[in-house]
């Protein structure tokens, strides 16, 4: 991580800045002069013994590393960071008076381990089990969070010191159901020495059968007298179911019912076989059943709708013949009687278009039916 610092200047002539840095990395100390006059620059550890006097180190620990040295900055590298080294550094300036001024050193550290106790390895379902997440020895406190696959969950957290270290242990109860079984549930560390710090615990989860009852045939439509049903069931739990077994409820199974592990056949259904069919699977959790309710019809039923059905196809074509025939009848009437018509307005105008007055036009419009087949003349 790299250092955090913060400036402190406090109006004087001298500059630097908090550090904060993680354990076992580097930090860096930096004493800078705003207004440079030459005059010597000193860095001091929280004891106040004399690190660097300008760009001589009078202080044995080798870890200080001179980084930059001028009249306006001193700049010390401090590599392995513990917490022993934690606290005040002093840089110095020798003007008159002489000026003053500290930087402080936070030392971040993460947790050393990260561990997940579950109070079951194995849990059945319905109940609720206890699984606690330890943090050991940070500094400052971790904050823990849990998960259960990608939905967040709430847990109880208890905070211990140890001298100036933390341990963090955090408890979640959580019920859990089938549908949990392979979840892995996630503990999760914010802290500011560490990212992505995580472990989890995947569940293992125990449940009872949980049972279906499909029928094979007749694929579709109904359960008739003379045909046959086949059934099947099948059953998933954990573990395995181990023991399956088909009953009639109420009444016994007839005799003509052939059971075959998972599979029950009638191949010859009659309305005796009514009744509900129940198919039961168990495991070391419990026992499940479902349900097939049997109705058995008359051999032909079914088949008169299907009869009715044709007839109504039928009868519905042949009245879309008829009208289309009426339709087409009327289109033929209709232009028959326009074309004769005209045809006989047309004669009682020849006539009077002839005739030298109205007398003879009288006597032509009578006598013009001889000359009808010469010329005609059609509206249509």
């Amino acid at each position: 991580m790299h250092d955090l610092w913060h400036a402190r200047g406090d109006g004087q002539n001298l500059v630097t800045e908090d550090v904060t840095v993680v354990e076992g990395d580097v930090a860096t100390i930096s004493c800078r002069v705003k207004n440079s006059d030459d005059s010597v620059i000193q860095l001091l550890n929280p004891n106040r013994q004399t690190i660097y006097f300008r760009d001589f180190r009078p202080l044995k620990d080798s870890r200080f590393q001179l980084v930059n040295f001028s009249n306006s900055e001193l700049r010390v590298s401090l590599t392995n960071v513990s917490i022993s080294d934690e606290g005040r550094y002093f840089c110095q300036l020798y003007t008159d008076p002489p000026q003053e001024i500290y930087t402080t050193i936070t030392v971040l550290v993460p947790p050393r381990n990260l561990v997940i106790d579950i109070e079951k390895e194995t849990a059945v379902e319905g109940e609720e089990i206890e699984l606690n997440c330890t943090a050991m020895a940070s500094r400052p406190a971790t904050t823990i969070r849990w998960f259960k696959g990608n939905k967040e969950l709430t847990g109880k957290s208890e905070v211990e010191r140890w001298s100036d270290m933390y341990t963090v242990t955090s408890q979640l109860l959580l019920k859990v159901g089938r549908e949990d079984d392979g979840v892995p549930v996630i503990c999760l560390v914010d802290h500011p020495a560490v990212k992505d710090l995580q472990t989890q615990r995947y569940l293992e989860v125990m449940y009872k059968p949980q049972v279906r009852v499909s029928q094979n045939y007749p694929l579709q439509g109904l359960t008739r007298e003379g045909e046959p049903l086949e059934l099947t069931c099948t059953a998933f739990g954990k573990p395995q179911p181990t023991d399956m077994r088909w009953l009639r409820v109420d009444d016994e199974m007839p005799q003509h019912v052939v059971v075959s592990g998972s599979n029950l056949l009638i191949s010859n259904l009659n309305k005796t076989d009514n009744g509900t069919y129940r198919c039961e699977a168990s495991n070391a959790v419990g026992k499940s059943h479902a349900d097939y309710m049997l109705f058995v019809y008359d051999s032909r039923a079914g088949e008169e709708g299907a009869i009715r059905s044709v007839d109504h196809a039928v009868v519905g074509g042949v009245v879309a013949v008829v009208v289309f025939a009426m339709l087409c009848l009327l289109i033929i009437l209709g232009r028959y009687f326009a074309r004769h018509k005209g045809t006989y307005f047309t004669h009682e105008a020849k006539g009077a278009d002839d005739a030298a007055d109205a007398d003879t036009a009288i006597i032509n419009a009578e006598g013009g039916q001889n000359n009808s087949e010469e010329k005609k003349e059609y509206f249509i």
